[in-house]
């Protein structure tokens, strides 16, 4: 999604969304459209100091860009991995890139003077899926991401729930298979030990003894490998499961699959939407479709996430000088 028309006004948001290897970023208009689009390295084992510390050396880097480019920054969206604070702007824990505690809203307004809005990279993957990509118009919006972990976003009318603990959405942990493997949680049996990549590529080297991926697992099993394909199938009904009762709690209209596992296609949606519809009984079966946006969804989210908060505050503003007029 770029243009080189940032539109009349010329106003942008500076957006990232930062990984354990990687940040996506972008300046991004108020329509949803990015402009310019970066990427630079997390380098997450030099410390939390020294990614916060890229973090917004990046930001600010991006902010310059657009003045020098004749655009107006006006807010800054960070989408960052673990727990999130996000009605304080503070990253609480993050086992990827070594946060805790970290007040990065803050921050940023310090070293950038924008109003900023923090985020979880997941939620703001889903709120950009629900609002842009593959879930626009279904008002109800499962989004799970698959890939080293599984987690989810539940977006009703472009609103990501966030949770009374920021912690909304670890469908990851349902339990799925209680006599399954321990979970890095301290659980056994939770779905992504099952059906995440990561689980995949483990299980198949589990049985094979040779190492192999997700990707290659799929690209067996398509070929007709007995035991890549029943590495496959397990991992399709345990996501089926987690899919069921993730359904059951949320009715949603549409469930939006992202992450690495997602780049299987139909390979992984057609037998998924036939054991998802199995399990269905009086549940609405929801849609199932592959995620729109690709790795750009977080980034495109975190601008989302600048750009309500830059509305909330003009509208709070507006109503404070109404309300002072009327006196």
């Amino acid at each position: 999604m770029t243009s080189g028309d940032a539109g009349a006004t010329g106003q942008v948001v500076v957006a990232l969304d930062v990984g354990g290897t990687g940040m996506k970023c972008a300046l991004v208009r108020p329509d949803g459209v990015a402009v310019t689009t970066e990427r630079h390295p997390t380098n997450a084992a030099r410390g939390p100091a020294a990614v916060i510390g890229t973090i917004l050396d990046v930001a600010a880097g991006l902010a310059d860009k657009a003045r020098a480019d004749g655009l107006n920054p006006i807010a800054v969206g960070l989408a960052v991995p673990g727990v999130v604070d996000e009605a304080r702007g503070v990253a609480v824990w993050s086992a990827n890139v070594g946060f805790r505690d970290v007040p990065l809203r803050d921050l940023a307004v310090t070293r950038l003077g924008l109003p900023t809005a923090l985020g979880h990279d997941v939620r703001a993957g889903g709120l950009a899926e629900a609002r842009l990509g593959a879930g626009r118009g279904a008002g109800h919006v499962l989004f799970v991401a698959i890939g080293t972990g599984i987690a989810a976003a539940h977006v009703v009318d472009g609103s990501a729930s966030v949770g009374a603990h920021g912690a909304a959405g670890e469908i990851g942990h349902i339990l799925v298979r209680p006599d399954g493997p321990r979970c890095g949680c301290g659980r056994p049996g939770c779905l992504e030990t099952i059906a995440s990549a990561a689980a995949i590529g483990r299980r198949y080297a589990e049985l094979a003894g040779t190492p192999g991926t997700a990707a290659d697992v799929a690209e067996r099993a398509a070929a007709g490998e007995p035991l890549a394909g029943q590495v496959w199938q397990e991992a399709i009904e345990a996501l089926a499961d987690g899919l069921a009762s993730g359904q059951a709690l949320f009715d949603v209209a549409t469930i939006v699959l992202g992450g690495g596992l997602a780049q299987a296609g139909d390979q992984l949606l057609t037998p998924l939407r036939a054991a998802l519809h199995e399990r269905m009984t009086f549940h609405r079966e929801p849609r199932l479709v592959a995620a729109a946006l690709g790795d750009e969804a977080g980034c495109l989210g975190a601008a989302l996430l600048a750009l309500d908060a830059v509305r909330v505050r003009d509208h709070d503003a507006k109503r404070v000088s109404d309300h002072q007029e009327k006196r």
